[in-house]
């Protein structure tokens, strides 16, 4: 969301941009990646790495994207849109790793993923090219001081879900569990599958070398997989020997398939956090990082503004402000640098002296720790 503003309110309060960050606030790490894979190219994967702010080594939480039903709808996907959803695993001890796979957002690949004409679509290749690219994430986590593939885990939603429920049938070493929200692919319409049977086909091959234990979430009301299709999957799966807890979650807004969203945290974080607890695998919870107070010269309505840019979870963002109440906000940047740029530019439209207060979830005179290197530390 990109907004400018300015006001001029009758006292004119000192700018509190250099305030150090609060003591009791929780910080978070993040880091912009490029993932490095022979088939990607030069370029690699486009990913996106939230863990705590500590020195240990988390377990990894890999997570997968969907798929939009519109091919073209691909290019503007970005790993930073996850940011919400991965903070919720970093929050449970977990270094999230986002990634994007061949095809989407900035990582090449065109339609190398595809299933083929709908009538016959082909589940089975286009899983073993998500396979792949998570398995390349995964290696590349392997290199890393502050990351430990032993112990970890993978979710994914829609698409990713079911990239999920296949990378669990080559189960790489350390995965000791995995969470499929909405998991399945070929929707191109509400209630309308492409080879639905194929794909049914799909999830019960999956079955007969899957052996981590997972966790399958489906709302009674998604227009993706509808609870019957969705039971079909599952039971597939089990045939086959897969070992997994079916879950069918109460209605959630008009379409349940995305139930598995930031807005929706408090409907589809208790059966996360439940598994997880069954799986010995709960962590201390970290709050999430503290609001931030609103800059003391806003007026009300800019104050209004500035919890916008609070709840915005695409990083990367930043809020800028002057000494006579005028301020600029962007957000969904590919760098601090380029947030921090831009932020400055929109406030010194309405005012010729503008600092930096915020930059993502911190304080800009706080000791934020996000790295703006797009190149992978893992090579």
């Amino acid at each position: 969301m990109d907004l400018a503003r300015w006001h001029l309110p009758v006292l004119i309060l000192l700018v509190i941009a250099g305030v150090a960050t609060r003591a009791n606030a929780t910080e978070f790490y993040t880091e912009d990646l490029r993932i490095p894979m022979a088939e990607a190219g030069p370029q690699g994967l486009e990913a996106f790495l939230v863990r705590p702010a500590g020195t240990k080594r988390y377990p990894l939480a890999l997570l997968s994207h969907g798929s939009p039903r519109s091919f073209d709808d691909r290019a503007t996907m970005s790993a930073h849109k996850y940011y919400g959803i991965a903070l919720e695993y970093a929050r449970r001890g977990f270094a999230a790793l986002i990634v994007m796979r061949r095809g989407y957002g900035t990582s090449p690949g065109g339609r190398i993923d595809s299933v083929g004409g709908c009538a016959n679509a082909a589940y089975l290749p286009a899983a073993a090219v998500a396979v792949a690219d998570l398995r390349a994430a995964i290696d590349a986590m392997t290199r890393r001081p502050d990351v430990t593939t032993s112990g970890m885990i993978a979710a994914g939603h829609s698409a990713g879900g079911l990239a999920t429920v296949a990378l669990t049938a080559q189960a790489p070493a350390g995965l000791v569990a995995a969470i499929s929200f909405a998991g399945g692919r070929g929707s191109r319409d509400d209630d309308d599958v492409c080879n639905e049977d194929g794909l049914v086909q799909a999830f019960a091959s999956f079955g007969k070398t899957s052996r981590v234990p997972m966790l399958w979430v489906y709302a009674a009301n998604d227009s993706y997989f509808g609870p019957a299709l969705a039971r079909r999957f599952y039971d597939g799966f089990r045939a086959g020997g897969g070992n997994a807890k079916f879950v069918t979650a109460p209605p959630y807004s008009d379409d349940g398939h995305y139930l598995y969203s930031v807005v929706a945290r408090p409907q589809w974080t208790p059966y996360l956090d439940a598994f997880l607890r069954e799986r010995g695998l709960a962590h201390d919870m970290l709050s999430a990082p503290d609001p931030l107070p609103p800059p003391g010269q806003l007026n009300d309505a800019a104050k209004a503004e500035f919890s916008r840019y609070l709840a915005s979870t695409t990083p990367h963002k930043a809020f800028a402000v002057s000494s006579n109440g005028g301020y600029g906000w962007r957000s969904g940047r590919d760098t601090v640098d380029d947030a921090r740029r831009d932020s400055l530019a929109a406030c010194m439209k309405w005012s010729p002296t503008c600092t930096l207060y915020a930059v993502d979830d911190q304080l800009a005179g706080g000791t934020q720790r996000t790295s703006t290197d797009q190149s992978s530390r893992a090579r």
